[in-house]
C-alpha cells in the first residue's frame, strides 16, 4: 500500500503542475468554435501546453501502481487533489493571490486524504466481465459524441459541461486500467476496455483543451473533479468490490467527503483570469468583427466610398 500511496502522491503534484501549463497552452492557442485538426496543431505548437501534457503522461504512468494495488475511491481522491497543487503552483509561478478560503480548502484537501489513507482497506477484484467492458467502450463514444456537440458552443456551462466530460474520460481510464487484461499482447488488442482507455484519456484530453478556452483552470478542473472522482468511486465499491479498513468505513467516507469538499473550495480560486496571470479569452470571430461601428451620420457634402465593398463616407475637403 505505501508503494501505491507514493505513486499516487507524485502523480498529483505532476498533474497540478501540468493543469496550469496548459492552461497557459490552450489560451495562447486560437479560439476554436468546433473540433478542427487546427486546434490539434496550434496546442503541439506551445511548450506550455506541451509541458503540461508531459506532466500528465508522467502523472498518468505513476497512478497505474496505484490503480492496480489501491481501492478506486482512495486514488481517484488523492490525484484529483491536485487541485490544491494547481493553486499552490499558481500562486508560486503566476504570482496569482491565495485567499483564506483557498488556504483552508487546501488544509481540508490534506485532512481529508489523511482521514481517507487511514480508513482505506485493500483493493477489490482487477476483472470484471465482457459486459463491464463493452461498457467502458460504449461510455467512451457517448463522451466523445458529446464532446463534440459542446464544442461548437461557448461561455460558463459549455466549458463546465466540456469539464464534465473530460473527467469522465479520464474516470474511463481509471476504470480501464483497472480491469485491463494484460495476461499476453493478443489479450490487450483484444479487450475492449484497452480501446476505452485510449479514447477515454485523448477523448478527455481534448474537451479538457475546448474548456480551458471557455473557462479558467480551477473552474474547469472542479467540474471534472464531480465526474473523475465520484463516478469510478462509487463503481470501484459497487462493482469492483474495493472496501474500506474493518471498522473504519466512517473515517474512509469522511475523509473522501472532506477532501471532495476541499476541492470545490478551491474552484473559487481561479473565477478571474487575471489572478491567473492568463490572456482575456479572444473576441469572437465572424463576419461581423472586422467592421468599424459609425458613431456618427453622414454630413452633407460626404462622398461615397465602396472600396471594402460597402458603403462608406469620406469627409470632401473645401
Amino acid at each position: 500500500m505505501l508503494l501505491g500511496l507514493t505513486t499516487a502522491l507524485v502523480a498529483t503534484v505532476c498533474f497540478g503542475f501540468g493543469s496550469v501549463f496548459q492552461a497557459g497552452g490552450a489560451r495562447e492557442a486560437p479560439h476554436a468554435d468546433r473540433v478542427r485538426v487546427g486546434l490539434l496543431a496550434a496546442l503541439l505548437r506551445s511548450w506550455r501546453f506541451l509541458l503540461g501534457t508531459g506532466l500528465d503522461i508522467a502523472g498518468f504512468v505513476l497512478s497505474i501502481v496505484a490503480l492496480r494495488t489501491l481501492p478506486l475511491f482512495l486514488v481517484q481522491a488523492v490525484t484529483n487533489a491536485s487541485l490544491a497543487v494547481t493553486a499552490l503552483a499558481a500562486a508560486r509561478l503566476l504570482g496569482a493571490r491565495l485567499h483564506r478560503a483557498d488556504l483552508l480548502g487546501i488544509a481540508a484537501v490534506v485532512v481529508g486524504l489523511t482521514l481517507l489513507a487511514l480508513g482505506s482497506g485493500h483493493a477489490g477484484r482487477d476483472h470484471a466481465s465482457a459486459a463491464f467492458h463493452w461498457a467502458l467502450l460504449a461510455t467512451t463514444v457517448l463522451m466523445l459524441l458529446l464532446t463534440f456537440v459542446l464544442a461548437r458552443r461557448s461561455g460558463n456551462a459549455a466549458a463546465v459541461g466540456l469539464g464534465l466530460l473530460a473527467g469522465v474520460g479520464f474516470g474511463v481510464t481509471s476504470l480501464a486500467v483497472r480491469v485491463l487484461d494484460v495476461s499476453g499482447p493478443l489479450d490487450v488488442f483484444t479487450d475492449p476496455a484497452a480501446y476505452g482507455l485510449a479514447l477515454g484519456g485523448l477523448g478527455g484530453y481534448l474537451a479538457y483543451a475546448l474548456a480551458l478556452q471557455r473557462g479558467t483552470v480551477t473552474a474547469v478542473t472542479a467540474a471534472g473533479t464531480v465526474s473523475e472522482t465520484f463516478g469510478p468511486a462509487l463503481v470501484g465499491v459497487v462493482a469492483l468490490g474495493d472496501t474500506a479498513r474493518p471498522g473504519y468505513a466512517w473515517c474512509a467516507l469522511t475523509g473522501f467527503v472532506v477532501a471532495v469538499g476541499g476541492t470545490f473550495v478551491l474552484s473559487r480560486f481561479g473565477e478571474v483570469d487575471s489572478e491567473l496571470g492568463l490572456p482575456p479569452a479572444p473576441a469572437p470571430s465572424g463576419p461581423d468583427s472586422g467592421r468599424v461601428a459609425r458613431t456618427a451620420p453622414p454630413c452633407k457634402g460626404d462622398l461615397p466610398d465602396k472600396t471594402d465593398g460597402e458603403v462608406r463616407t469620406e469627409r470632401q475637403v473645401p
